[in-house]
């Protein structure tokens, strides 16, 4: 009974329900209205296109040193490089200290010129030297008044030379090294109203401590004279010099 009474108030539902749905569209039944069986599925789609790259991930954590590796082979050895620019002047290093002597830089001098001064007595036995006392020339101190001697402090080569005037008596003297006759020289006097003269010299190697001089060879042959037109002079000099060679100079 009461089954009937409620059919009445369906149908006037489904009336109201289909007048205010929206006008169906061609072959689309809302679900709400009719549900069907399952359909086939439909065939795989296309492939889609590839994504964007994905963000950078968190860097891994650092793990232990690993062993060293065995010493590799030497390379090959480069072309020279190109020459660098020239640095800049260093500032000056400090002075050093003194160094020793050396040797002569200046030529070493040595010579000297001596006469007989008027009066003077000579000697008159055979072995005295004849000593030229009045000095021309002694600047180095290397000839000696009192003895006659030259002494030599610059060795080297030397060259020595007598002028003798001769009168009253003939003449002969000898040129002496440490002892040692190098040249004789001889004048005969004739009793000859003006004087003579006899001259002669030799060139002599010298070291220091070495000495020259003239010396009389007989005592009847001194016929050295002097006056103030003549003279007779003992002159040496240094020709060269080989100071390397000697302690004087070291």
């Amino acid at each position: 009974m009461t089954s009937v009474r409620l059919l009445p108030l369906l149908h006037s539902i489904l009336v109201l329900q289909v007048q205010l749905s929206s006008p169906l569209e061609d072959n689309k039944i809302p679900p709400s209205l009719c549900t069907g069986h399952p359909g086939i599925p439909g065939s795989p789609g296309a492939n889609g296109s590839p994504g964007q790259p994905g963000r950078d991930g968190r860097d891994g954590r650092d793990s232990a040193p690993g062993e060293q590796g065995p010493k590799g082979d030497r390379g090959e050895t480069g072309e020279t490089g190109v020459r660098g620019l020239t640095g800049d002047r260093g500032d000056p290093g400090e002075k050093g200290e003194r160094g020793q002597h050396g040797e002569c830089a200046v030529a070493p001098k040595s010579a000297f010129s001596a006469k007989l001064s008027q009066g003077h007595n000579l000697p008159l036995t055979v072995g005295d030297a004849v000593r030229f006392d009045k000095i021309i020339l002694n600047e180095q101190g290397d000839y000696n008044t009192e003895t006659g001697h030259f002494t030599c402090k610059v060795p080297g080569v030397y060259y020595f030379a007598v002028h003798a005037t001769v009168y009253r008596a003939s003449l002969q003297f000898d040129l002496m090294k440490n002892g040692h006759v190098v040249a004789s020289y001889f004048q005969f006097y004739g009793n000859w109203p003006k004087p003579a003269s006899l001259s002669g010299g030799s060139l002599l190697h010298l070291i220091p401590g070495d000495q020259v001089w003239v010396q009389m060879a007989l005592g009847e042959y001194n016929g050295f004279y002097s006056s103030t037109k003549t003279d007779s002079i003992f002159t040496g000099f240094l020709v060269y010099s080989d100071w390397k060679n000697s302690a004087v100079f070291a």
